[in-house]
């Protein structure tokens, strides 16, 4: 059945990314420029039951392209994975007159989105907004490209201290489930050794490769660890090991944290998060829902929500042998 959209309401949910805000504004400014209304909702799905919302104009949306974090906050909302959590914010939207929901954030609030669209018909878009870039359906994620540059920066600083003192720091970068920011940042930073969740080099290959870094003369080196990888139970307990085993390395750990989701949002993430928002809007105009926005070889595309939640984005095989070439 065609809907009449009239008034859009946007979300963000779950990790912070840089960007989110632009992503806000892309959202709130494409609505004005169609002659629709916009409603922001604070703290994510919790909002939404509690109908915590304010109208936002493009004039509201003034200043925020430029800012970190998001001004509409996130939050996790047991109640929203509950039937009763869920009912409850259907009403809020019915009672303000919302027509459909735009929400920004990964694959757990995409799938909270999914359910909120089968169980009451409403019209859901995503918008991929996360440091991971882990999404399925869209080469580039919101937040990840200003992920990767801090993380860069931060572990050519750390290649200062280990290059004048003599040693091997391992570099931890965040990652739980994917290790796209440890493989691209430690190909940019010039690691010696990267680990990833999706490649479980082995205690003993770890060893090898440091060993053999030292008898070709190098005196420092750099290891970056996806926070998820299973080479060890942990970043310190690799470092305790390769201490034990390799005694001549000075081994130091290094954890970057949640550095990586704060700052300025870089001008790829800001185009990224307009782009995105304004196709949000659009596909809802052409009554489309359930779908996420992603793009690929620098083109817009609709991706269907399931898969964007069900399909892992791959590791790219070449970028992979890259890393192996980067280490000799």
């Amino acid at each position: 059945m065609k809907k009449f959209i009239k008034t859009i309401a946007v979300l963000t949910s779950g990790g912070d990314a840089p960007g989110m805000n632009a992503a806000i504004r892309s959202v709130v400014r494409s609505a004005s420029y169609y002659k629709l209304e916009c409603v922001g909702v604070y703290r994510g799905f919790q909002g939404l039951i509690e109908g915590d919302f304010i109208k936002m104009t493009a004039r509201d949306a003034h200043h925020l392209i430029q800012k970190g974090g998001t001004v509409l906050k996130t939050a996790r909302s047991k109640e929203f994975r509950t039937i009763e959590g869920r009912k409850k914010a259907y009403k809020n939207l019915i009672k303000n007159k919302i027509d459909a929901l735009v929400i920004i954030g990964g694959d757990g609030s995409f799938t909270g989105g999914m359910i909120f669209n089968k169980e009451f018909d409403f019209p859901v878009i995503g918008i991929p907004g996360t440091i991971d870039n882990d999404i399925f359906g869209t080469d580039y994620t919101i937040g990840y490209d200003t992920a990767l540059n801090t993380a860069v920066e931060a572990i050519d600083k750390i290649r200062d201290t280990a290059s004048s003192h003599n040693r091997l720091f391992f570099v931890e970068v965040m990652g739980r489930d994917a290790g796209f920011i440890a493989l691209n940042a430690g190909i940019g930073a010039g690691a010696e050794e990267i680990l990833i969740p999706e490649e479980d080099m082995g205690l003993e290959r770890l060893l090898i490769t440091l060993e053999k870094s030292r008898r070709s003369g190098k005196t420092s080196s750099l290891v970056v660890v996806a926070e998820g990888d299973k080479t060890g139970k942990n970043v310190f307990e690799l470092a305790s090991y390769v201490e034990e085993n390799l005694p001549q390395y000075d081994v130091r750990v290094s954890i970057l944290g949640h550095m990586q989701r704060g700052g300025a949002p870089s001008c790829f993430d800001r185009v990224l998060a307009s782009r995105m928002g304004a196709k949000a809007v659009e596909l809802l105009l052409d009554n489309k829902t359930n779908l996420m926005v992603g793009i690929t070889n620098n083109k817009m595309k609709a991706v269907d929500l399931e898969l964007a939640v069900k399909e892992h984005h791959k590791m790219s095989d070449e970028i992979l042998r890259i890393s192996e070439i980067m280490s000799v």
